[in-house]
């Protein structure tokens, strides 16, 4: 394993914070490394293995495609495409979908939507788009723009104009800073990046009369937060509050690089051929392994179980905190769940992999968890219980 890991400093660029891992295999929820040693992964990576390590629907997806098509130019009629979408908006208020294979592209492409929305319908001048402070949305240029965190920016300018940004959670911050040249306000629902902070109901059902009122479109960034993790198909369910537009990555090919954005037809008929596009996106293969994903999420008894096991895991990671001064609080909903400590969680992280255990820390202090959305009961009491044995080193 050292011997990759130094090849790897050699010919890769010094652009992530990687631990000196390197993992050769999974199964289920668990993954092994290069050494044997066995991991119970509750990091999903970051979100996205929905269904984990080798469930037989993915894989048997993705090897019967492979056979037969992986790739063919979106100038002519995908079947899985046409396939996926319709399952989409089946299953959600949205008529229309168009596919990438990122959640920076997904971002990048409701932007785009959403401006041409307003430039059809209202004129040029309406392109202003409110972001939220905590928010992340993807690093390309325009993502980083409507990113409320500063250090993703820093080197990179100057970034697209455009964008401002309103307290999260705060509709009279919000409120203020509608004018008559905006066209859209993008939010997650639940912020995973930015310490994995849900928004209040009540602050939902206020943005989306704001945006009603004010012809404003309102974009629902579900990338991290969509797809089963919240115990609902899509967060906005979790929330009875219904977007204009919604962004989709990461679980939705449960480890196959797909994005996606999903609207009405109202404002998806803004776009016409030519307007916009993605090489890849929506290809045969990316598709295929949407297609097992989506249905195996919305199978009798899948969302249950997460919601069942997210009870579960909340209630023990609440007894962590009344046992462990050092923690402050448990957020989330579903299975993206947060630790918020009173110290920077960097240290517990390093600690929990020496244990076994995958999870990461976000927000400098908040340690979370987005494991695969099949995690049981047993590998939560083994994360648990290997947390409890390391914060009592902090007491």
């Amino acid at each position: 394993m050292e011997n990759i890991i130094n090849t790897g400093k050699t010919y890769l660029m010094n652009n992530y914070g990687r631990y000196p891992i390197c993992f050769e295999k999974g199964d289920g929820c668990k993954v092994y490394d290069k050494d044997g040693k066995e991991y119970i992964d509750f990091l999903g990576g970051v979100a996205v293995n929905s269904l984990g390590y080798g469930h037989k629907n993915l894989v048997n997806a993705i090897k019967n495609q492979a056979e037969k098509l992986i790739h063919i130019s979106n100038y002519f009629w995908i079947e899985n495409q046409i396939s996926l979408g319709k399952l989409l908006a089946e299953n959600s208020f949205a008529d229309k979908a168009f596919f990438c294979n990122s959640g920076a592209e997904a971002n990048e492409a409701a932007v785009k939507l959403a401006r041409k929305y307003a430039y059809k319908k209202y004129g040029s001048h309406q392109n202003h788009i409110i972001a939220m402070s905590g928010s992340f949305h993807g690093r390309t240029l325009a993502t980083l723009s409507m990113t409320s965190n500063k250090k993703y920016q820093e080197g990179f300018g100057p970034c697209p104009e455009g964008f401002s940004f309103a307290d999260f959670n705060d509709i009279e911050s919000l409120a203020k800073l509608i004018t008559e040249n905006t066209c859209a306000v993008i939010l997650e629902p639940i912020q995973g990046e930015g310490g994995v902070t849900p928004s209040d109901i009540s602050y939902l059902e206020e943005v989306k009369e704001i945006c009603q009122k004010n012809n404003v479109l309102l974009i629902f960034d579900e990338v991290q937060c969509g797809m089963g993790r919240t115990g609902n198909l899509f967060a906005y369910e979790s929330y009875g509050v219904t977007p204009d537009i919604v962004s989709l990555a990461k679980g939705l090919g449960s480890g196959f690089p797909i994005g996606a954005i999903i609207a009405t037809d109202e404002v998806a008929s803004a776009f016409e051929p030519g307007d916009h596009g993605s090489t890849f996106g929506g290809n045969p293969l990316a598709c295929a392994a949407a297609l097992a994903t989506l249905n195996t999420i919305i199978e009798d008894g899948f969302l249950k179980n997460v919601c069942d096991t997210s009870t579960y895991f909340i209630e023990k990671l609440n007894e962590l905190k009344e046992k462990h001064s050092i923690v402050k609080t448990v957020k989330g909903k579903g299975l993206l769940l947060g630790l918020e400590l009173k110290i920077e969680g960097s240290e517990i992280v390093k600690k929990g992999l020496e244990k076994g255990i995958l999870i990461n820390c976000t927000a400098s202090n908040v340690l979370r968890f987005v494991p695969p959305l099949i995690i049981n009961k047993e590998e939560i009491d083994f994360l648990i219980s290997a947390l409890d044995n390391i914060l009592e080193f902090y007491r």
